[in-house]
């Protein structure tokens, strides 16, 4: 028998312990190990049931990812859960930790399950593309019925034990150990005389209209098909017998791990894990960080502060006046308000981080003390030479200097203090406390333990922490820079603002980029155009419609008009008709025909140049790897999850027909559509990006 399963008896229970630390993932010897342990456990004279439980942090939190990708090894997972339920006898699991994926499925093939209160499940395959392949679109719909199973197989939400419980999952929630729990339940089942309740037996459920459930989630999903086919599996549970039910369900399976989607979603499930990994700081320690500072108490500067404290930190916030900080204040209050409503917090630590927690302070002086600063004001550097230089004089030695800029140079920022090796970028997304990417920027003199430290921050901080390079606006916002000039530049050949955010909406994005633009504040935009042009940056065919809304106080959301207009309310976007004629004086001006795009050429131009741009990132070593874009774009711009991000997305569609695109598009502007050093290489050498990141 394998050693990742313990084979005891406890009376006439045997009881299979699964050790396979951390977390009890279900690979091919803890498979084989539950298939002899059942086989055992048959042949054991005087055994009349069978407790399976988890040792140390988990019941089984899913497959192992490290057979992902490899050709699946027997046993399978679908049949050794089949081979559980069929036991004579009576089998119960005894949950705790989480219960995930193919381990509930191994749970909903027992004939009982009983659950510590902490105790958490859910079905997540649709974050990988799939689907659950091992019954549980089966047999979970005979449990909790239609609409419940989709709810939990569409979201990959975790459910607690008490809502599991109240669904049908979990037979029995009780306080205590989840050996003893599961002894003393079995040893109840088996004096009451309880029989075997195979799931597989249970009467299916009532059906509902599937191909209106199917186009819903497919909506819902923004394109993504996994949530959508597991509707057409659980029908398949209700039409069908059971047998013939799971082959349905197995053929679905099969049909995603062949999908484009599927790939991409692998990709980002691995480069997540691997964005915060890096070869330079094996070795280097992180500083301590208890107590930090954030300058400026705006929406920004709040959304730090609000992380910070969620995460257990003190914080002091320096406003200039007491008015201001009292602002700032209520805005983080606001902020926590929310997590205490969402259960992130409970009121006793609501209480603690606005009573002890949060200090609102008005002079750099308060600051002496702290581990690290965090600089949240006006994007001018102006402005912030002179706070770094405040900082500089008051905060300790070894006290770590962070600036949240959006585009500026952090070498210069640097400079302006006597301690350019303790300055580094954080660059958040608002809002800073919910959204989860951070971009970490690494200066020419920045030490080693500072970047560590860092990524410690942001691991802290449950942030998905990526490395970033000195360049106008680092990774995000420079590659951002170009897929919007890209598609300002379709707009005067004749595209406009609304078909262009339609065609990628239909691409995947939750909103097009004139829309992201609105709900960001178009001043934003103004302010960047402005030094552009300051510094000699304009592209040659510049537009004014932007800067014209501007300045008739158009900001988008927060003034109830941009491109769109929100007289009916953020969500009831409607196209602002003042929009359109400015285009057209624009083309007017600069004497352009317009013409027709297609949403695919649309689609096609505007990831052409995300693909070029962020190929030029990667080569210039802003970014490191490809991944590094990828998760960037992932987790801060909304690209759509399911396409890996636009270097995976690239490596999918062909980098040579790309290529061959972004040539023909150099004909018409030969300076901003000139293809990436990288991604000439890449062609001429038949290599993908995802080879790179191979490389490490």
């Amino acid at each position: 028998m394998s050693d990742k399963i313990a084979y005891s008896r406890q009376g006439d229970i045997a009881v299979l312990t699964v050790q396979n630390p951390p977390v009890n993932a279900l690979g091919q010897a803890v498979r084989q190990g539950l298939w002899d342990g059942m086989d055992r456990a048959e042949a054991d004279d005087g055994v009349r049931a069978v407790l399976i439980v988890g040792d140390g942090r988990a019941f089984f939190a899913g497959a192992d990812i490290t057979e992902f990708g490899k050709p699946p090894l027997e046993p399978h997972l679908p049949d050794l859960i089949n081979r559980i339920e069929a036991s004579p006898l009576l089998v119960v699991a005894s949950m705790h930790g989480v219960s995930l994926g193919g381990g509930l499925e191994v749970a909903l093939g027992c004939h009982y399950r009983i659950a510590v209160p902490s105790a958490k499940v859910g079905l997540p395959e649709v974050h990988l593309g799939l689907l659950p392949g091992a019954g549980g679109t089966q047999r979970l719909p005979r449990l909790t019925g239609v609409e419940a199973a989709l709810d939990v197989m569409t979201t990959g939400r975790h459910i607690g034990a008490a809502k599991a419980h109240a669904l049908g999952i979990i037979d029995v929630v009780e306080d205590g150990n989840q050996m003893e729990n599961g002894l003393a339940y079995t040893q109840r089942l088996l004096d009451q005389g309880a029989v075997r309740r195979p799931v597989s037996e249970m009467d299916p459920p009532a059906a509902i209209d599937w191909d209106a459930a199917f186009e819903a989630i497919l909506a819902k999903g923004r394109g993504q098909i996994s949530p959508a086919w597991c509707v057409r599996a659980v029908q398949a549970s209700v039409e069908k017998p059971f047998d013939e039910g799971l082959k349905t369900e197995r053929q679905i399976f099969y049909d995603l791990m062949q999908t484009d989607q599927r790939k991409g979603m692998i990709h980002a499930f691995f480069s997540e894990r691997a964005v915060s990994n890096l070869p330079e700081l094996k070795g280097v320690e992180p500083s301590e960080v208890q107590h930090i500072a954030v300058i400026g108490g705006g929406t920004m500067g709040a959304g730090i502060a609000t992380a910070a404290l969620l995460s257990g930190l003190r914080v002091h916030l320096l406003e200039m006046s007491a008015q201001a900080g009292q602002a700032a204040r209520g805005r983080i209050e606001g902020n926590l308000a929310g997590a205490l409503k969402r259960g992130k917090i409970n009121a006793e630590q609501h209480d603690a981080i606005l009573g002890q927690a949060l200090q609102i302070v008005t002079s750099y002086d308060a600051l002496a003390d702290v581990d690290l600063v965090i600089e949240a004001v006006f994007e001018d550097m102006e402005v912030k030479k002179q706070v770094f230089a405040e900082l500089d004089r008051v905060c300790k030695p070894g006290a770590i200097l962070a600036s949240n800029t959006s585009y500026l140079d952090v070498d210069a920022i640097a400079a302006t203090t006597s301690r350019p090796t303790d300055v580094l970028g954080l660059h958040f997304f608002s809002p800073a406390h919910v959204m989860k990417l951070l971009e970490i920027v690494v200066g020419d003199k920045t030490a080693p333990e500072v970047t560590a430290t860092g990524f410690a921050l942001g691991k802290m901080l449950g942030k998905i922490s990526v490395r970033a390079g000195v360049c106008d606006g680092f990774i995000g916002n420079r590659i951002l820079a170009t897929y919007r000039t890209a598609a300002d530049q379709m707009i005067l050949d004749g595209a406009s603002p609304y078909e262009i955010d339609a065609a990628l909406e239909d691409f995947g994005f939750a909103m097009g980029p004139f829309a992201v633009a609105d709900l960001a504040g178009l001043d934003i935009g103004w302010a960047v155009r402005k030094r552009k042009r300051a510094e000699g940056h304009a592209p040659k065919r510049d537009t004014t419609y932007a800067d014209t809304l501007c300045e008739q106080g158009h900001f988008g959301q927060k003034t109830g008009k941009g491109y769109y207009d929100y007289a009916a309310g953020n969500k009831a976007r409607v196209p602002n008709p003042d929009v359109l004629p400015m285009i057209e004086a624009d083309r007017a001006r600069l004497g352009i025909t317009p013409r027709d795009f297609t949403h695919e050429e649309i689609t096609r131009r505007y990831m052409a140049a995300m693909v070029n741009e962020s190929a030029k990132v990667v080569g210039e070593g802003i970014a490191r790897r490809p991944l590094d874009v990828d998760m960037t774009l992932l987790f801060g711009y909304g690209f759509p999850r399911y396409r890996g991000g636009p270097l995976k997305w690239a490596d999918i569609v062909g980098l040579e027909d790309l290529l061959k695109d972004i040539t023909s598009y150099a004909a018409e502007d030969p300076e901003f559509w000139a293809p990436a050093p990288l991604l000439e290489q890449l062609v001429a050498e038949n290599k993908t990006f995802d080879d790179l990141n191979k490389k490490g």
